[in-house]
């Protein structure tokens, strides 16, 4: 194995010399994909479980059945011909035909045309994602994307749709052929405009940010003056606040929604992931959170291959870089820092699942769509992260020792006081994790300690139970 591969990739230099670096950037763009390292990778352990069979589309909707039978899984996409980015099955209203599929993705941004991201089981309200409308400046419509939009409402109900996009970006979009939803063709949809950043500019605030990590300086005002330059913040504020009032619209509204920005791959799912989070107790789990990265990242289209292909290091500077999923997983470490009994795993987990998308012996996040990796076979040529993730060992180490399952909404504080620089990523290599370590390993200690003292409790309350059942018994004469 080639040990540079599986390192993280943003403090690459820590481990890799400035004569080795180059190499290591030639490894990361090599021409072909079949010549990268997970095409040759043989797993050292056993495989008990087929990850890339642990989470399919089918078995996900057998759930959704059991809550309503208002929704089908339609097979309109399984040569990919319709959306190239979307998976061969999605979910749909049960009243739209795959004939009205095809003419809405006709209308929306690379065929996304919207689909079923989750169901409220509280309230049977839904979420859906999807590419903006191809309005255009002549503000065309398309009657068969209202019915399928309009076939998510209840009766009497409106719906919200979340724009990632501000009102002059939308605007500029329809001179490129793109656009919005009007008010005149959408009446029973209010629209909501967020500001969540393009990808070009977040790869440069990415670059910023581990500039300032690593100043070796040790002056104060220079380094929160580089941090607050960077925006990284900022970022992970905006696309926190968002989800936040699509979970609102949802939850409390108790209104559907629909999520877009332009092409739907990127702040899209940001925002429809880290709701589901805020919204639903399963995606907190191992496994769950497991679904969601598969459902909302993987087979949804996030391009991987293009997104995180190289690191904030490289010479080069790729168009299509961004670290949108790196934004998305450092919301994910907000929350279950505020929430910390919320979450059945550690940072470790998220940690883990940063340095694989990046570099990875595993096939998971290889290719940009599961288009891509149906045709690299990448199920029979690769080994699926989920196989090692789910081994007893391994999920005994990603596990957070201070879990205790809440059925629960959580609602993340968004303050500026509230959100902090993730460390576990940015500054792991700048600063010992001995104490760290220690403290952890003292907390793992007192909860086990605490479980026993419980254990021997609920021992003695059995048995002074039982004496006085006999007591009486004893007394008779």
């Amino acid at each position: 194995p080639i040990n540079c591969l599986n390192l993280p990739t943003i403090p690459l230099r820590q481990h890799i010399s400035p004569l080795t670096l180059p190499f290591t950037l030639v490894l990361s763009t090599l021409d072909s994909v079949s010549l990268m390292y997970p095409f040759f990778y043989r797993p050292m352990f056993q495989v008990i479980e087929d990850g890339w069979k642990s989470f399919l589309p089918e078995d996900a909707f057998k759930d959704l059945e059991s809550m309503t039978e208002e929704w089908r899984l339609s097979d309109v996409n399984k040569d990919y011909s319709v959306c190239s980015s979307y998976p061969p099955l999605v979910a749909v209203p049960k009243d739209v035909d795959d004939d009205t599929l095809r003419k809405a993705a006709a209308f929306r941004h690379g065929g996304r045309f919207p689909v079923l991201s989750y169901y409220h089981k509280k309230n049977g309200m839904v979420m859906m994602r999807s590419g903006q409308p191809l309005t255009g400046t002549n503000g065309r419509r398309c009657k068969e994307d209202e019915k399928l939009i309009n076939a998510t409402l209840r009766a009497g109900k409106r719906g919200y749709i979340i724009d990632t996009r501000t009102v002059s970006v939308a605007q500029q979009a329809k001179a490129r052929g793109g656009g919005f939803e009007s008010e005149a063709n959408y009446p029973q949809w209010r629209r909501i405009h967020k500001a969540i950043e393009r990808s070009s500019i977040l790869q440069e605030s990415l670059i910023k940010l581990v500039e300032a990590c690593n100043d070796q300086s040790h002056s104060m005002d220079r380094w929160l003056s580089k941090l607050e330059a960077s925006n990284w913040q900022t970022h992970v504020k905006e696309i926190l606040t968002t989800a936040c009032l699509a979970a609102q619209c949802i939850d409390r509204e108790g209104a559907s929604v629909l999520v877009h920005g332009t092409e739907g791959t990127d702040s899209t799912l940001q925002v429809t992931s880290l709701a589901q989070i805020i919204l639903d107790p399963a995606c907190r789990t191992i496994q769950g959170f497991q679904a969601l990265v598969e459902r909302e990242w993987l087979q949804a289209g996030h391009p991987f291959q293009q997104r995180c292909s190289q690191s904030a290091y490289s010479n080069n500077k790729p168009r299509c870089e961004a670290p949108v999923f790196l934004l998305f997983l450092d919301c994910v470490w907000q929350i279950l820092r505020q929430f910390p009994c919320s979450f059945q795993f550690s940072q470790h987990f998220l940690v883990l699942l940063f340095e694989h998308a990046y570099a990875s012996q595993f096939g998971t996040f290889m290719g940009n769509s599961a288009s891509e990796r149906s045709k690299l076979n990448l199920s029979q040529k690769t080994v699926s992260l989920w196989s090692w993730v789910n081994r007893p060992q391994e999920v005994e180490r990603l596990s957070n020792p201070l879990y205790e399952a809440n059925c629960l909404v959580i609602w993340p504080s968004v303050a500026p006081q509230s959100l902090l620089l993730w460390e576990g990523v940015f500054l792991r290599w700048k600063r010992s994790s001995r104490c760290l370590d220690e403290a952890y390993d003292e907390m793992v200690h007192i909860i086990q300690y605490n479980k026993e003292l419980q254990n021997k409790v609920n021992n003695l309350r059995r048995q002074l139970a039982q004496l006085e059942t006999e007591e009486p018994l004893l007394q008779t004469p």
